[in-house]
């Protein structure tokens, strides 16, 4: 989900990026419409649809941005993998780090934009030795990938330690690759056609992420594989391991490079403009960031998110410990992608206007509800399924319980959206609206790995059959210890339903304390988000 509100927020950032690019192109299009009419009739080459001049370029985007996908869909099923191997929770915080680059990408991003080598290109001095990267790293992991995760049949524990650098870099250079690729489509698509930009940004990333996630679990299990995929003698592996996995990709990455490096033109740009720019940049966002109401802002937001951190960064994961198999829950992911491209759609119109964040404020408490029934959904999972068999109605109480989660989500997250696009300072919006969607980002990442680090803090377990030590089941040490020693660890106080509660109580204390400000914020007269002289 965290990874779904990023591509939203680049989504929304390409707008409004491209929206004043796209503007002038219309512009000189009309112009060059009446210069033509005026003299008189056209070719036949001259009514080309737009769009078709920049196939090429929109098919390019799209594929670059699926490559994007790739590593963050990764990150999203490694978790489930490790899932299984019964981590504890304090990994699972650790490895929840790897998101963080997508999120403070904006702290470099000024620097990638203005060094670069004008022989080679703007965007392909850092597309090209980055997506080599990525797939030099690929390679490197589908060597160690099974040793890291644990190899040897669970014997050993996973090193979640290296698995989090290794994807932590992973994700640095898709977050690198993501600011070359926004600015190279800005200038490889025409004027016109400019705004196509934010649908291969969405399109590319959320067809990266469900092959990343989605195609890889289901191909990863031997019971989906075996159910649907083959017709001989069931096996006791799926078609495709996570190393397989990786090492098909990193080749893919390295052929679409060299290809792009090869045979794609970049047309060169401006030198002094881009170099005076990058301090310049840096210097916006400090101005903006002394504004008392960005400010205010800031802390509303950054505190806003801590109630739903249960609820969206946990409950999966102890779906999967009760018994949900991780294919299924990748499976269930699937009915989510037209709901989550529609529902932006539907819920700007009702945030084009005023007051945007009414709509945030209105769904605040309806989210926070879905906290109890989340964790009402964990507790009834173990009396529900068999061997990892769960009856039919069970995946429509847990899809539909997500879809009308997801319109709560998106309506809060829509109308923040909506209101840094409102209050951002035309002559920087670019920078501004950037760092006020970072924010929204970060709001959503430090809560994530807080959480999960909690669980197993607030969480109680005993080795019971065991008489001869004490052994807390904290960690996967003491779990294999316990096993062996002839014991089971049992929960008597599961850290989750503690934090579900804790986190309702903070989110009605919040409601009481940012009703007046959130109404305050919106009244405020458009000078007082300016930092340009007026």
């Amino acid at each position: 989900q965290f990874e779904s509100y990023n591509r939203v927020a680049d989504c929304c950032r390409f707008m409004a990026t491209s929206t004043q690019a796209g503007f002038v192109g219309e512009l000189t299009e009309r112009r060059k419409r009446k210069d033509d009419k005026m003299a008189g009739p056209t070719t036949i080459a001259s009514s080309t649809p737009k769009a078709t001049k920049d196939t090429s370029s929109i098919l390019l985007l799209l594929c670059l941005y699926i490559l994007q996908g790739i590593p963050l869909g990764l990150s999203g099923s490694v978790p489930m993998l490790l899932q299984a191997n019964k981590i504890g929770y304090r990994q699972q915080a650790m490895f929840s780090l790897v998101s963080w680059p997508f999120s403070l990408k904006l702290l470099w991003a000024p620097f990638v934009d203005a060094s670069y080598s004008r022989s080679f290109g703007r965007r392909k001095s850092w597309l090209v030795p980055i997506q080599y990267g990525i797939g030099a790293l690929m390679f490197l992991l589908s060597y160690t990938i099974d040793d890291l995760m644990g190899g040897g049949g669970g014997a050993t524990p996973p090193n979640v330690f290296v698995l989090t650098v290794a994807f932590f870099a992973l994700h640095f250079l898709a977050a690198t690759q993501d600011v070359a690729v926004d600015g190279w489509a800005l200038t490889m698509l025409s004027k016109e056609n400019v705004g196509y930009a934010s649908t291969c940004n969405s399109v590319g990333q959320t067809a990266g992420y469900f092959l990343g996630y989605t195609a890889f679990l289901a191909l990863e299990s031997k019971d989906f594989c075996n159910a649907y995929l083959r017709w001989g003698e069931p096996q006791e592996s799926g078609i495709m391991d996570l190393s397989t996995f990786l090492f098909f990709w990193g080749v893919v990455f390295v052929v679409v490079t060299s290809l792009v490096w090869l045979f794609k033109r970049e047309e060169r740009e401006g030198h002094a403009e881009e170099k005076q720019g990058v301090l310049s940049a840096y210097l916006q966002l400090v101005q903006v960031l002394k504004l008392p109401s960005v400010q205010t802002y800031i802390l509303l937001i950054l505190t806003s998110k801590v109630a739903f951190s249960a609820a969206d960064n946990i409950t999966a994961l102890k779906l999967i410990e009760n018994g949900l198999p991780r294919d299924k829950m990748a499976l269930m992911a699937l009915p989510m992608i037209p709901l989550q491209i529609i529902l932006p759609l539907i819920i700007s119109r009702a945030t084009n206007g005023p007051c945007p964040l009414d709509l945030f404020t209105k769904s605040y408490f309806p989210r926070l509800v879905f906290g109890l029934a989340y964790a009402g959904l964990v507790l009834w999972t173990p009396h529900v399924g068999v061997s990892g068999q769960f009856p039919l109605y069970y995946y429509v109480v847990v899809v539909g319980a997500t879809a009308v989660h997801q319109i709560f989500v998106y309506n809060m997250f829509v109308s923040l959206m909506a209101f840094n696009a409102r209050v951002s300072d035309p002559a920087i919006g670019g920078t501004y609206m950037t760092l006020l969607n970072t924010v929204a980002n970060i709001a959503v990442a430090i809560p994530k790995t807080v959480s999960l680090w909690l669980v197993d803090v607030v969480s109680f377990k005993d080795c019971t059959g065991v008489t001869d030590f004490n052994l807390d089941c904290d960690n996967f040490n003491e779990l294999q210890l316990c096993e062996a020693a002839g014991g089971k660890c049992v929960t008597n106080v599961d850290g989750y339903y503690v934090l579900s509660i804790a986190c309702i109580l903070l989110g009605l204390l919040w409601m009481g304390w940012q009703r007046n400000r959130m109404n305050r914020l919106q009244a405020l007269d458009e000078a007082a988000w300016k930092c340009s002289p007026r």
